[in-house]
């Protein structure tokens, strides 16, 4: 549309004063409707300044009724990361170094001022002093000398002891730090960091051999007092055998959960060694590294591969397994009875063990985990059938008197297989026809590769 020529006829001038300030007032009002500068043609230009309430008022245009909430927790987000990344600290980079951001040379410098590289030494003696004099220690530097030393100013008399490995610096020797004892890494590995999961009510037809095993693991470790009230010794260690399958491992588990005590599980075969001496010098620094825990239950697995019976078969094949019972027993010997140490033992072959490891005063008690009853069998089919989704109407006690003369694993295949049947038939539900079906393919079809009864012989 084409601008009129004649736009002055529009213009309207006012002179008064009041009406001007009527118009103006009215604008003030339009502004602050439509917040935008208006021209007024012929009269007066207005531009007026948002404020603050105006700011507000306009960001919280299209937000819905979270988003101020939702804001706030995004901001906590973003400062939670920020503490995490502070702690983390260095990122993993391909040339190891971090950024350049977070260098700190000066402290750098001073750091390795302060500290310098210390040199292993041991403490072979420590010559007592006088009133006026300090002591003296003799430290053994491995392939340098013997040298006799002060302490630094940073360790006290109480801290070090003779045989124990110690820090010294380069220039002087002063010994500087007291160093823990040397212990193999495949030793440290044994044990277990995690706290074992498993609680007594995960395990099933062996409460006669629960009982057993409380009394000589639980009752030293938490009232210690009753025995010292008595005047007798709790039970040094203890043997569980019995065939596979039946439940030894998981008690074992069990009462370490129990106990709240470092569960180090040692493989009889880890301490079958190639070189002389190695096996024993594992076993060795085992009890030294459970005599440094608070509470420590040791558990040696399948201990028929260290622990059998002496012979002489000509050849001196079998010494180095021998020689690595023999220090096994000494370590049995030589600890606290009622200090913080308790080893269990497990075994499927008890008539192979050296009688020397299984007199009293070694290996106290011994536990036999035989075949569950009718009531053991329904009671571990419960418990593998409670993580599984099944009918409620199934029968436990006719599925256990299908399942003769079977161990605690046996059963819970049988669970696994009805599972795998109802997946195969794609269904959510494990029905006792599944559990039928399984019974059929573990106990009878599996039968030959069952090696229960012949175990039976030798337990």
């Amino acid at each position: 549309m084409p601008p009129k020529e004649n736009w002055e006829k529009y213009d309207k001038h006012v002179d008064d004063e009041k009406e001007d300030e009527k118009i103006v007032g009215t604008w003030y009002i339009l502004l602050r409707v439509t917040m935008r500068s208006i021209v007024l043609p012929g009269v007066i230009t207005l531009t007026l300044a948002l404020d603050e309430g105006d700011i507000q008022l306009l960001k919280t245009y299209g937000q819905g009724p979270y988003a101020s909430e939702l804001k706030k927790i995004e901001q906590d987000i973003k400062d939670t990361q920020k503490r995490v990344n502070e702690k983390i600290g260095v990122k993993e980079s391909d040339t190891g170094l971090a950024a350049p951001n977070l260098w700190d040379i000066p402290a750098d410098k001073q750091r390795m001022q302060e500290e310098q590289p210390l040199q292993v030494a041991r403490c072979t003696k420590i010559i007592q002093s006088t009133d006026d004099e300090v002591s003296k220690y003799v430290i053994n530097v491995k392939q340098i000398a013997k040298f006799v030393v002060e302490l630094g100013e940073r360790v006290a008399p109480t801290d070090i002891e003779e045989g124990m490995r110690v820090g010294v610096d380069r220039t002087k020797y002063q010994i500087q730090i007291p160093l823990p004892p040397k212990i193999d890494p495949s030793v440290t590995m044994m044990q277990v960091e995690e706290k074992p999961d498993v609680t007594y009510k995960d395990v099933g037809g062996c409460k006669e051999q629960i009982e057993k095993l409380r009394e000589v693991v639980e009752l030293p470790l938490l009232s210690p007092e009753r025995f010292v009230n008595l005047g007798i010794d709790p039970p040094k260690g203890v043997l569980l055998y019995g065939p596979p399958g039946t439940g030894k491992t998981l008690c074992a588990r069990a009462v370490a959960n129990r106990t709240d005590a470092t569960f180090i599980r040692v493989i009889g075969s880890e301490l079958v060694q190639k070189y002389v001496g190695e096996g024993a010098r594992m076993v060795r620094e085992l009890f030294e590294m459970a005599r440094t825990k608070k509470a420590c239950i040791i558990f040696f697995d399948e201990v028929d591969a260290i622990g059998g019976a002496r012979f002489d078969d000509g050849a001196g094949g079998d010494n180095e397994v021998q020689r690595t019972m023999l220090e096994l027993i000494n370590q049995l010997d030589g600890f606290d009875p009622r200090g913080n140490i308790k080893v269990l033992m497990a075994t499927n072959r008890p008539d192979t063990l050296d009688p020397a490891l299984l007199r009293p005063g070694r290996l106290d008690r011994k536990v036999e985990f035989s075949l569950p009853d009718l009531k053991g069998r329904a009671h571990i089919l419960k418990i593998h059938c409670k993580s599984m989704n099944v009918e409620r109407d199934i029968r436990y006690e006719l599925l256990a008197r299908l399942c003769p003369n079977t161990t605690g694993a046996e059963l819970r295949s049988v669970c696994t297989e009805a599972g795998m049947f109802a997946i195969r038939a794609r269904r959510k539900l494990a029905t006792e026809k599944d559990f039928l079906e399984a019974v059929n393919k573990v106990v009878k079809g599996y039968q030959k590769f069952s090696s229960t009864p012949k175990y039976l012989i030798w337990n």
